[in-house]
């Protein structure tokens, strides 16, 4: 435990220094929207890779894995690290066609909205933006929550703080200061989490007696075959890659690397990077059971772990990692959201010019925030909210990507799809204690739940295209793609 005030004044230094070197960066370079939103071609595999693993890698990596652990065990942590790479992997795929398909793009949902019309569009508008306000908010919570326990500083004002000074850089800057930020980051993230696994290991003098207390306690916790952390780790790989392909952050990535190599390079690097990442949290949770540690919240069990059994000049460092972590996330996610709005408001308002797009997207950046904050203030589960913007991720994955692959799948196949494995899904997803809030069976497990949400839209989809082929329904012409959606002009 550190003194509150010395707590609030790490935030407020941590997150100052990166609001003064994202402005200031951005202040020497004339800034156009497209610079704003997605810095097209820009970043080399350096920079590509740096931005994936800090914005990818957000702070969700010191709660989630850890709270993971605590149940799941090693099981569903692999799990967790298999799902946390799943998505670099398919960006590798579906990056590239997407840069074929729309080499003037900006975001999934113009691919969307000339892909599938208006309806499918205003659905995928809404999973988007309702993943990544989760995200944005389960990012705060999780750091609010490091800070409430280590420095007993309260849940609002840390979210305040975190929140107000992210927004600032990232409203002014764009992705560019999202990039220039984000190379920051990642040289200082991998070092710090490194002095903290040297801390953990000398503190707890290696961690045999850690594992031996867990081995004798929670035996399933360590065991290969557990089945409740196999269930949950297979969870993990379908919901963690169904949500990510819903994340702005990266498609505008996708558009930001200098070329389709640099692009299939990144991401593969940025996934390998991932998995040690997660696994090397994630046991961070084992540990805290181990010695005891784990009680008081399992969102932030490394914390209470490093409370317990580590100096307190490790919380310090503990507390800057997760600052970094949380701010390289929350400023993707702040400006992916804004960018998925302005590219959508330049299509519907091309009379705009691009000083006024350029403050609509700063405002609905700052405006972002404030659900954020008030989420964090409440100090709900990191992981449950993680979970229930993954649910609708998984029903609407498939439909929306077959539709890059055939012509013949329609509009309405790929809406009545994703409903209708939304629905399902629904219908057997857990409450916050993961119990049943209804009597039907199968009812209360997160496994069933994702792979109904999966299997149901991606049957119904085949079926549904097959019968589109069948008939000889109209098909749908590719082409129309980069003809239709264009650079943004200032």
């Amino acid at each position: 435990m550190i003194d509150s005030i010395w707590a609030t004044l790490i935030a407020l230094g941590t997150a100052g220094i990166f609001v003064a070197a994202g402005v200031v960066y951005v202040r020497r370079r004339a800034l156009s929207v497209e610079d704003y939103l997605v810095s097209r071609n820009t970043a080399g595999l350096g920079l590509a890779t740096a931005t994936l693993v800090a914005s990818g890698m957000g702070a969700w990596i010191l709660f989630s894995p850890a709270e993971t652990g605590t149940w799941a065990g090693m099981a569903g942590i692999v799990g967790y690290a298999i799902g946390a790479a799943a998505p670099f992997v398919a960006f590798v795929l579906l990056g590239p066609r997407m840069r074929h398909l729309m080499p003037e793009g900006h975001s999934l949902t113009e691919y969307v909205w000339h892909r599938f019309g208006p309806v499918m569009y205003v659905f995928i508008l809404c999973v988007v933006v309702f993943y990544m306000l989760v995200f944005l908010s389960a990012e705060l919570t999780g750091i609010s929550l490091a800070f409430e326990l280590i420095g007993d500083t309260p849940l609002a004002l840390t979210a305040l703080i975190v929140g107000l000074l992210t927004v600032a850089y990232t409203a002014y800057g764009g992705m560019r200061a999202s990039l220039f930020t984000d190379r920051i980051q990642f040289y200082l993230v991998i070092p710090l989490l490194i002095l903290v696994l040297a801390a953990a290991a000398s503190a707890l003098d290696g961690f045999g007696d850690a594992f031996s207390a867990v081995s004798d306690d929670s035996p399933e916790l360590l065991s290969a075959s557990y089945r409740g952390g196999i269930e949950f780790g297979i969870t993990l790989i379908i919901a963690v890659l169904a949500a990510n392909m819903f994340h702005q952050g990266y498609w505008q990535r996708v558009y930001a690397v200098r070329d389709e190599t640099t692009l299939r390079r990144s991401f593969l690097i940025a996934g390998l990077v991932s998995i040690p990442l997660v696994v090397v949290t994630g046991v961070f949770g084992i540990l805290a059971i181990g010695k005891g540690a784990s009680e008081a919240h399992d969102s932030v069990a490394m914390f209470s772990l490093i409370v317990e059994a580590m100096p307190a000049w490790s919380a310090v460092v503990v507390l800057l990692l997760a600052l970094m972590l949380v701010m390289s996330s929350m400023d993707t996610l702040l400006n992916g959201i804004a960018s998925t709005i302005t590219s959508d408001l330049a299509r519907y308002r091309p009379d705009l010019a691009g000083g006024s797009l350029l403050r609509s997207s700063r405002i609905i950046t700052a405006a972002l925030i404030i659900p954020a904050i008030y989420v964090a203030s409440q100090g709900w589960s990191v992981l449950y909210l993680f979970l229930i913007a993954d649910l609708v991720c998984a029903a609407a994955i498939f439909p929306v990507f077959f539709g890059m692959y055939t012509r013949s799948f329609s509009a309405s196949g790929a809406l009545i799809s994703s409903l209708a494995g939304l629905v399902v899904g629904a219908l057997l997803f857990p409450l916050p204690d993961f119990s049943a809030w209804n009597g039907l069976p199968l009812s209360g497990s997160t496994l069933y739940s994702f792979a109904a949400a999966l299997g149901v839209s991606t049957v119904l989809s085949i079926v549904l295209n097959f019968v589109a082929v069948n008939r000889k329904v109209g098909e749908y012409d590719f082409t129309r793609l980069a003809q239709q959606v264009k650079l943004i002009a200032d």
